[in-house]
């Protein structure tokens, strides 16, 4: 979903889970985004003013569907998934009596006991922060280090983005959502799928494509993960869960664990995994893939031979 002229709001359709990776054993429930001030100047129509002032932005040049003016005003449409580290909103930015709208996924990293907190120890290697009394915290699970966790997770992920993206304009064998802010462990991003109704693009796992899609596919993948290892980069936890089909385009999400295979002991590891996650998938559709000779090559690209 790139950009929308109606004014109108976007319906929900009801009955369906929307995004990628939700689990039926999490409670879905909302919760508001941030809020810069206490300010009871609220805006007559939406639920809050845009926090675009108050964020950090994604890279430039921006695509022309970012709403950066003052006035505009977003507006929950209710939550599009839940999942292991956080929970994702629709959201509706608009600028009033214009028509300019722009859909976004609103990604909110949680900041207690959530079980990502419990297997993070491997993906954090490698990431250090400056302060002393700050990594003890983290490494001891402190209240005040697992805040500083998901505060990391979410500037992982915006990163992340950030740098892919950027890669994508300029290659465009990669494909990521648009990172449109950060405030603290809001994550703001190019909302992929159909503004209109609200519905997600499909999940890799959810498509059953003919023998020519599932071949494009593939290739669509191994461009990304070559990407990925040209940039000393391993997604960390690729699967056909996170990963969209939006198009025919296929789009990698869920990004707040990426890896430094150089800098983390594990990096080998963590590229080989993913690797073999979405090769076995592709071999499940009845397309012939040889994983080991991707990772292989992959390996040398990343600098790991």
């Amino acid at each position: 979903m790139r950009e929308h002229d109606s004014s109108g709001p976007a319906t929900m359709r009801r009955g369906r889970r929307k995004f990628d990776d939700d689990e039926p054993d999490f409670v879905k429930r909302g919760r508001p985004g941030p809020q810069l001030s206490e300010d009871p100047d609220l805006p007559e129509t939406g639920d809050r003013w845009s926090t675009w002032d108050g964020a950090l932005h994604g890279p430039e040049p921006r695509p022309a569907w970012v709403r950066t003016e003052h006035r505009a005003v977003d507006t929950e449409l209710g939550m599009l998934k839940t999942g292991k580290e956080a929970d994702v909103f629709l959201v509706r930015r608009a600028v009033p009596d214009t028509g300019e709208v722009s859909m976004l996924a609103a990604k909110r990293y949680r900041d207690g006991d959530h079980r990502l907190f419990h297997r993070d120890a491997g993906y954090l290697e490698g990431r250090r922060v400056r302060r002393s009394r700050e990594m003890r915290a983290m490494t001891n699970r402190t209240s005040f280090g697992k805040e500083l966790i998901a505060g990391q997770w979410a500037a992982a992920e915006f990163g992340a983005l950030t740098r892919l993206w950027q890669v994508g304009q300029e290659g465009g064998t990669i494909s990521v959502p648009y990172p449109v802010q950060l405030i603290g462990t809001e994550l703001m991003l190019e909302f992929i799928g159909d503004g209109e109704t609200g519905e997600a693009a499909p999940r890799l796992a959810q498509v059953r494509p003919d023998r020519e899609g599932l071949e494009d596919l593939w290739r669509q993948m191994v461009d990304a993960l070559s990407v990925l290892a040209r940039a000393q980069l391993a997604h960390g936890d690729l699967s056909p869960y996170n990963t969209l089909v939006h198009d025919g385009r296929l789009v990698l999400i869920d990004l707040p664990q990426v890896v430094d295979v150089i800098a983390n002991p594990r990096g080998a590891e963590f590229l080989a995994r993913d690797v073999r996650n979405v090769a076995a998938w592709f071999t499940s559709r009845g397309l012939t893939v040889n994983a080991d000779d991707l990772i292989e090559r992959l390996s040398y690209e990343a600098g790991l031979r």
